[in-house]
Parts: C-alpha cells; structure tokens; sequence
C-alpha cells in the first residue's frame, strides 16, 4: 500500500524509538511513511510537547501509536493532524487520573518488579525484571540490549492529572497484550472497554513491538488504511 497517512509512535517507559525497530521494518515495507517521537520521559508535558514537535514535523494527516506509558501521552495530545490513537499495551487515563493511578489497578503480577524513584525523581526499571516482567518472550541477548538501553522516567510523568483524553474524540483502537507482566491484561481490558476502543488481544508480553512485531504492525497498517478511506477525496 502507500499512503497519505503517516505513522508515529511513541515509545514507553525504559525504551526509545529503536524499540519499534521490528515494527517500523514492516510499516515501511508496505509503503507507509513512519516516524517515532524522542520522548525526553522528564514530565508528562515535556513528552507531549516532543510528540506535537513530531507531528508538526510530519506535517500531514497522521496515527499515533503508543506503547506503555506512551499511552498517557498520545492521549494528551491535541495536535490536530492525528486520525486515530492505537494503544500498544498502554495506559489510558481518564480525565482527572494519573498515569500512576492506571498503572497500579490490581494486584501486581508476582514477577513484577518493586518500582521507586531514585536521588534524582527518576524511576529505573531493575536489571533482572527485563528478563521477568518487562520482555519475558525475548531473547537473553534482546534483554541484555534492553538493559544497557533503558532510559528512566521521571517520577512526574507519572503523577501528573491529565485533562480530557484524547480518545473520548478521536477513533481508538487498543491492542491488549494477554501475558503481559507489567500492566494486567484485565486493566488493559478495562481502559479499553472504558475508552470504547476497538480491541484486538494476543497472547504476547509487554515488549510486544519487539517480541511479536506482526500482531502489531498488522493492526497498525489496518488502522493507517481505514484512516486513509476517510480522508476526503481530491478533485
């Protein structure tokens, strides 16, 4: 296919862009322009701003994608060029919530890790829960790369209010991940329910961009088609 309707993603927490690596290989393959937005994880408003800075640089009608805490930013959003939100395993807060508030529905999975902020307010993701929690279906060597990668969020991205969601105006789509360690598929059914999102569900882990890059890509190319027949029709 090739498109009109760009792609953006959004990274998580303890990620960057090259986290979408497998994703964007497929995406652009079938002709989809794709591009990730550098969150500096500093604040909830400081990550916003880094996806408005993107999308005003891809300029033309775009879907934002967003996985894990990427969640509460794409939702944040206002930017006037997106179609549609797609939610990788990613937290959905409602107006009035923090991105702490959704992350922490439930009992924990008991290989999640214990998490806390450092000196410095920022939250680093404990080096054997790469391996137990956050990409349990990767590879040793995959997590010894996530390791050495991480960037650590800060403790205000998380605790933040947000205003009006994005996805109560904008078409969503949420794609829950059934084994996932970090954030319980029963909360990610929950957000999604809530948001009125339309749902796809897989048996795969938290990582899923990286682990099971098909299951997301082909949903990510289905929502950029259905986006490209709405967009109004030249001459």
């Amino acid at each position: 296919m090739s498109s009109d309707v760009a792609l953006v993603l959004a990274h998580g927490a303890w990620a960057d862009g090259s986290s979408w690596g497998r994703v964007i290989d497929a995406v652009a393959a079938a002709g989809v322009r794709v591009v990730t937005a550098p969150l500096p994880l500093t604040s909830l408003a400081d990550d916003v701003a880094a996806l408005d800075r993107t999308l005003e640089h891809v300029g033309g009608p775009a879907v934002v994608a967003g996985h894990a805490y990427a969640g509460g930013v794409i939702g944040a959003s206002r930017a006037e060029n997106i179609r549609a939100l797609v939610y990788v395993a990613a937290l959905a807060p409602d107006e009035g919530e923090t991105v702490a508030e959704v992350f922490g529905r439930g009992t924990p999975h008991p290989d999640a890790p214990a998490l806390a902020p450092d000196a410095h307010g920022f939250i680093w993701l404990p080096d054997e829960a790469f391996a137990a929690a956050f990409a349990h279906l990767a590879t040793e060597g995959e997590h010894i790369r996530l390791r050495a990668a991480q960037r650590p969020i800060s403790i205000t991205c998380i605790t933040e209010p947000v205003g009006r969601p994005l996805w109560k105006d904008c078409p969503s789509w949420y794609l829950i991940a059934e084994e996932d360690r970090m954030i319980l598929a029963e909360s990610q059914r929950f957000m999604a329910e809530r948001m009125g999102a339309t749902v796809r569900s897989h048996p795969v882990d938290h990582m899923l961009p990286l682990t099971e890059p098909a299951v997301v890509s082909d949903l990510l190319l289905e929502v950029v088609e259905q986006a490209e027949k709405e967009l109004p029709q030249q001459g």
